[in-house]
C-alpha cells in the first residue's frame, strides 16, 4: 500500500495561528515568552524546511556516508545544546559528545543488526534523528540536576571524603538521581502511550493513511528504541560527567571554578 500525504504552504500558515494563541496567552499571563515563542516558530521554520532539502539530497543519493555525516552533525549540535543546560558541570561537552555517539551508534547498530530495519538512508536518518534528540534531552536533565545536586549538597559530600570514601562512592547517591531525572520523562510517556497521548510517528501514519496495525507496531519498535537510546545516553553522560568534580586525589573541585567555561 502506497501511503502519502499532500501538505499545502498554506495550511502549514493557518496553523501559525496555533502559535499566535500561545504568544497570545503568555502576553495576557505576562510570562514574558513572547519573544522566545517568535524565535521559535521561526527558526523552526528554517531548520526544518533546510533539513528537509537535505534529507532530500540524502534519500536520492542512498549513500551510508552521507548518512554518517549528517548523524554527526546532529550529535556535535546535540551536544552544544545539551551543554548549555548543564553549565554547573566542568568539561559537559565531551561526556555529552561520547554519550550521544554511543546512544545513537548502539541504538541503531541493534535495530540494523536485529533485521528491524534496513541499513538505508529513509530508516537511518528519521530514527536516528529521533535516537540523538532524545538521548539529548535525556542527558541534558541528567546533567542539570547533577550540576545542581553537586552544589547544593557540597558539604554533603565533603563530608563523606572525609570519612574515606572514593569520589565515585560519595557521588552514587547523587548520580544515581540524576540519572533517574534524565530517564523518567520517556518512562512515563511510554507507560501512558495511547491511553492519554498518541505519539508523533504514530499520528503521522495514521494521517498518511497507514494501517493502524502497521502505525502501532512501527510506533512501538521506536519507543523501545528510544528507551534503550535515553538509557545509555543519560548513564555515559553522568558516569563521565561526575568525575570532573573530583581531582584525581578524590578531592571535590572548587566548583565555581570548575563550571567557569575556558
Amino acid at each position: 500500500m502506497s501511503i502519502g500525504i499532500h501538505v499545502t504552504a498554506g495550511a502549514v500558515a493557518a496553523a501559525v495561528s496555533l502559535a499566535a494563541i500561545a504568544a497570545a496567552v503568555s502576553f495576557w499571563r505576562n510570562a514574558d515568552l513572547e519573544r522566545d515563542i517568535g524565535v521559535a516558530v521561526v527558526r523552526s521554520f528554517i531548520q526544518l524546511t533546510a533539513i528537509g532539502y537535505v534529507i532530500k539530497v540524502i534519500f536520492d543519493q542512498d549513500q551510508i556516508v552521507f548518512v554518517l555525516v549528517l548523524l554527526v552533525v546532529m550529535v556535535v549540535f546535540g551536544a552544544l545544546t545539551a551543554r548549555s543546560r548543564a553549565k554547573r558541570v566542568p568539561g559537559a561537552l565531551v561526556p555529552l559528545l561520547i554519550a550521544l555517539a554511543i546512544a545513537g551508534a548502539t541504538t541503531l547498530g541493534l535495530v540494523v543488526a536485529l533485521g528491524i530495519f534496513k541499513p538505508e538512508a529513509r530508516y537511518l536518518v528519521p530514527v536516528g534523528g529521533m535516537v540523538i534528540g532524545n538521548a539529548m534531552t535525556a542527558s541534558a536533565v541528567a546533567l542539570n540536576r547533577l550540576g545542581d545536586e553537586m552544589a547544593d549538597r557540597r558539604a554533603g559530600v565533603e563530608a563523606t571524603l572525609a570519612l574515606g570514601a572514593t569520589a565515585r562512592e560519595a557521588a552514587s547517591p547523587i548520580v544515581q538521581r540524576s540519572l533517574r531525572s534524565g530517564m523518567i520523562t520517556l518512562v512515563d510517556s511510554t507507560k501512558t502511550t495511547g491511553l492519554v497521548f498518541f505519539p508523533g510517528t504514530m499520528v503521522g501514519m495514521l494521517l498518511a493513511g497507514a494501517n493502524p496495525t502497521d502505525a502501532v507496531r512501527l510506533q512501538l519498535i521506536l519507543l523501545y528504541a528510544l528507551l534503550g537510546s535515553v538509557a545509555i545516553a543519560a548513564v555515559v553522560a553522568t558516569t563521565l560527567a561526575y568525575r570532573n568534580f573530583f581531582t584525581p586525589a578524590h578531592q571535590l573541585r572548587d566548583l565555581e571554578q570548575a563550571s567557569t567555561p575556558p
